[in-house]
C-alpha cells in the first residue's frame, strides 16, 4: 500500500503545484492561433486510435473518410473534455464548500481554485477547437450526460478523485501520443500539448487525495469506494464511443457502435490508455471485489 499522505505533505504539494501553475500556464486565447487554416491531408487523430481501426468497417472507408472520421472522433474527445472539465469543477467546488472555514484559505484550497481556473480555460479551448474543426458538439450521448449530473452527488472522497484520474489520464495518454506527431493537424497538436502539460499538475493533486483518503477508510467504506470507482470508470470508458458520429462517414450508428465495442484493437487502446493509472488505483486499494465486474467490462484491466 502507498504510504499515508500527512496534512503537512498535502500543503507542501499544494505549494509546489501553485508555484508551478504560476510559472507555467497557457492562455488558449493568445497561445493558439484560432485563425490558422486546416492543413490539407493532416489527420486529427492517429489512425490506430480510432475505435473502428482494424474492423471491416474501417477497411471499407476511403483515405478521405478516414480523415473525416478522425475529425469527428477528435471533436468527440473535445466534447468529452468539456463534459469532464465541468464535472471536475463541480466536484472541486463541492469539496471546497463543505470544508471548514480554516480550510478555505489553505494552500490546498488555493490550488483547488487554481485547478478550477485551469479547467475553465480548457473548456474554452475545447469549445473553440470544436468550432475550428467545424464539428457538431459531440461529447457523451444524452442519457450519459444526464447520468453524469449525479456524479458530484453520489461520489465523494477517493472514488471522486479516481473518476477524475481515469478521465484525465485516459484522454491525456491519447493526447500525449499525438501532440508531437507530424501527421496530426498542428493546431490540434497544440491543444493536446497545452492540455497534457497542465493536466499533469491536476493528476498529482488527485493522486495524493486518493492516497490520503484511502489510508483512513473503514472496511465497509472501502468497499463502497471500490464499487463507486469501478462504476464511474466504466461509464468514462463507455463514453469514449459516440455512435452518432459514425453517420458523418456513412455508417449507421448502431452498426458503428457494435463494431467498435467488439473491436480487439479498441480494447487494446483502452487498456493502453489506462496503463499508467490502473497500477496506482490497485496499489491504493481502490480496485477490489465489489467493483470487479465493472472493471472487467471497462477493458481497463491488463490482459482482460
Amino acid at each position: 500500500m502507498t504510504r499515508a499522505v500527512k496534512e503537512t505533505d498535502r500543503e507542501k504539494t499544494a505549494d509546489r503545484l501553485l508555484k508551478s501553475s504560476a510559472n507555467r500556464f497557457y492562455d488558449p486565447e493568445v497561445d493558439i492561433d484560432w485563425n490558422a487554416p486546416l492543413v490539407e491531408g493532416k489527420r486529427f487523430m492517429l489512425p490506430h486510435r480510432s475505435s473502428l481501426y482494424g474492423t471491416e468497417l474501417w477497411d471499407s472507408l476511403s483515405e478521405e473518410q478516414h480523415i473525416e472520421l478522425s475529425k469527428h472522433e477528435m471533436g468527440h474527445v473535445a466534447g468529452l473534455g468539456l463534459w469532464f472539465e465541468n464535472l471536475v469543477m463541480q466536484m472541486l467546488l463541492k469539496e471546497l464548500y463543505v470544508g471548514d472555514a480554516g480550510d478555505q484559505v489553505s494552500s490546498h484550497a488555493q490550488y483547488a481554485l487554481t485547478e478550477i481556473a485551469d479547467e475553465c480555460r480548457h473548456s474554452t479551448m475545447f469549445a473553440k477547437l470544436t468550432i475550428w474543426m467545424g464539428c457538431p458538439a459531440w461529447g457523451p450521448v444524452p442519457w450519459m450526460r444526464q447520468l453524469g449530473k449525479l456524479l458530484p452527488t453520489i461520489s465523494y472522497g477517493p472514488a471522486r478523485y479516481a473518476a477524475i484520474l481515469v478521465a484525465e489520464e485516459v484522454l491525456d495518454r491519447i493526447g500525449r501520443e499525438q501532440m508531437n506527431d507530424p501527421d496530426i493537424q498542428p493546431l490540434v497538436r497544440m491543444v493536446n500539448r497545452i492540455h497534457v502539460l497542465e493536466e499533469a499538475r491536476h493528476v498529482t493533486f488527485a493522486r495524493e487525495e486518493v492516497t490520503r483518503g484511502m489510508a483512513k477508510m473503514s472496511k465497509t467504506e472501502r468497499a463502497y469506494q471500490q464499487a463507486m470507482a469501478a462504476q464511474i470508470s466504466y461509464l468514462v470508458v463507455r463514453s469514449l464511443v459516440n455512435p452518432y458520429l459514425f453517420k458523418e462517414v456513412g455508417i449507421q450508428p448502431r452498426e458503428g457502435a457494435k463494431a467498435a465495442w467488439n473491436n480487439p484493437n479498441w480494447h487494446d487502446t483502452v487498456r493502453w490508455a489506462g496503463e499508467k493509472i490502473m497500477p496506482f488505483l490497485q496499489e491504493s486499494g481502490l480496485i477490489g471485489k465489489p467493483g470487479m465486474f465493472f472493471w472487467r467490462k471497462s477493458y481497463l484491466l491488463p490482459g482482460k
